[in-house]
């Protein structure tokens, strides 16, 4: 029997669709951010089921070679800018706020503005589609000289304004997150009994105010050069392609780790109920994130490893050193389950399913930190497996793990746990299915981003293999949206706390009222809503 009431008076229920269009409340932003990200993995989902469709065997022409470079920069795009970490920023909207007692986010205009201003670039992004040169086709990476002279049209330029968007948005959330930790925290929470996943979001946050004005700068300066005739990145001028480089992936390494911080969060808020314990090693989770921050700002230019304009010695090092802290998540979350009271639903599945996936995506990731290594694998498929395992098979597994764990929070309903078991086997085994291949075929030397390739020996079964998992996984896919559907359309009430949870947001109805709490319990550790079920136990 609950110690506190903490259920805020309902207010009145209101609906419609102008509603939705004019609120600053949080929850309902959260919503929109990440049913607005998980329409744009599905759209980029089929352009990536067309792409291994064209390459199921060698010398097919299922499309042409202009319209696959527009599928695979839009995936890749829609992959990194719109879905996997504009969902984290999504989930922190909802959960932050109710995981510090806050009654809101600090600024709710502003983030009213942040989710219009990231949905109108990810559209801007693919208006290129509609214009008479196609979208861009340079890339989700856009090197110079392919974004510059390579590319004429109008494609190219909205793609980088729509992504110059997405980074403002991005920016504003962040500003957001912060100050609403920092500021609405209730009497008793000090920053070391913050929940993990709100750490992790204050540190993703300090990373995007770090790592996206580089991009911006990039962006517009890639602009100046295509519309304003600036050459800043022509050599024929007295620029620098490498330059380019060298400004993106100041942005892009660190930006590996706004898809993966928040989502290294949701599996350590996950595995401790699970496990029915407190998560292992507190302290050495929020360190390790620290540590994982301050390191990937050293870490950008081992992508440049084969253009022999960095210093290969000093940012392997750095690459080798950022899987240290690494590490130490994995060991304090097997700490977690070890000796627990373990049980599997399905946020647990996925959640274990992460950490497979991210595992071997982390042991890759090594190996290419050797530039002996990187320079035999460069531009191959090895690189294509190496990052889908850490994003694909980690930040996309934990994205599943975090809806049907919140999904009660959210609408007071639970998802069918026999659908979301089947769901989980089958994007677990069609992922596998689809990258672990592409390892092989990478070593073998088959380059990525092409449109067709050789008949050469095991290239053409390696990929019918990879085509095939690709199949498996959209009906894992398709089985989510179904269990979304019937979930909705049936609903089994969840009650306020299903899983028995630890964090605040358990402490309060499901889904939550307008204000989240009507009076805040007593926070004596980071598990108020545990200690709140049992007001007679002392850590």
């Amino acid at each position: 029997m609950n110690a506190v009431s903490t259920h805020a008076v309902p207010a009145p229920h209101r609906s419609g669709l102008l509603t939705w269009l004019t609120t600053t409340n949080h929850k309902r932003i959260g919503v929109l951010y990440m049913t607005t990200t998980l329409a744009f993995f599905l759209l980029s989902g089929i352009l990536a089921l067309v792409m291994r469709s064209q390459l199921y065997g060698p010398h097919l022409s299922l499309v042409d070679r202009q319209t696959y470079n527009e599928l695979f920069t839009l995936h890749g795009t829609a992959m990194i800018f719109l879905f996997v970490a504009p969902f984290g920023l999504g989930l922190a909207n909802y959960v932050l706020p109710l995981q510090v007692g806050a009654p809101d986010m600090a600024f709710p205009r502003l983030n009213a503005l942040s989710y219009w201003v990231f949905l109108g670039g990810g559209l801007v992004i693919f208006s290129g589609l509609a214009t008479s040169s196609g979208a861009g086709a340079s890339g989700w990476t856009a090197y110079a000289p392919l974004s510059t002279t390579g590319s004429p049209g109008p494609g190219m330029d909205l793609w980088a304004l729509g992504v110059l968007m997405v980074s403002a948005a991005s920016i504003m959330t962040a500003i957001n997150l912060l100050v609403t930790t920092f500021v609405y925290r209730p009497p008793g929470m000090t920053m070391w009994r913050l929940p993990i996943f709100t750490w992790d979001m204050v540190v993703t946050s300090l990373v995007i105010l770090m790592a996206f004005p580089p991009l911006g700068t990039t962006l517009v300066l890639l602009l100046i050069d295509r519309l304003l005739g600036g050459h800043v990145f022509d050599p024929a001028h007295g620029g620098s392609a490498v330059l380019y480089q060298h400004l993106f992936w100041f942005f892009g390494h660190p930006e590996v780790y706004v898809m993966i911080l928040p989502f290294f969060g949701v599996v350590t808020e996950i595995i401790p109920v699970f496990s029915r314990k407190p998560v292992f090693g507190y302290t050495g989770l929020v360190l390790a994130t620290l540590g994982i921050a301050g390191l990937s700002m050293g870490v950008w230019a081992h992508h440049m490893f084969t253009t022999g304009a960095v210093v290969n010695p000093f940012f392997s090092a750095m690459s080798f050193l950022i899987a240290v802290p690494t590490g130490i998540k994995f060991f304090n979350w097997i700490g977690t389950m070890w000796g627990g009271e373990l049980t599997f639903p399905t946020p647990m599945l996925f959640s274990i399913g992460f950490m497979l996936n991210f595992l071997l995506g982390g042991i890759t990731g090594v190996m290419l930190a050797s530039p002996p290594i990187d320079y035999h694998v460069e531009d191959s498929y090895f690189l294509v497996a190496h990052f889908h395992y850490v994003l694909g098979g980690g930040s996309l597994f934990a994205i599943f793990a975090a809806i049907y764990f919140w999904f009660p929070k959210i609408t007071g309903a639970l998802l069918r746990e026999g659908w979301g078991r089947l769901n989980f086997f089958l994007m677990f085994v069609g992922f596998n299915v689809t990258f672990f291949p592409m390892h092989l075929l990478g070593l073998w030397g088959m380059p990525r981003r092409v449109v067709t390739y050789a008949d050469l020996p095991g290239w053409a079964a390696l990929n019918r293999l990879s085509t095939i998992g690709s199949w498996i996984m959209a009906a894992g896919v398709l089985v989510f949206l179904w269990n979304l559907w019937t979930s909705l359309r049936g609903r089994i009430p969840s009650g306020d706390d299903p899983w028995g949870g630890f964090s605040l947001e358990w402490a309060t109805s499901s889904p939550p009222p307008e204000h989240n709490f009507a009076r805040i319990p007593p926070i004596r550790s980071e598990r108020p809503a545990f200690d709140m079920r049992h007001p007679d136990l002392r850590r």
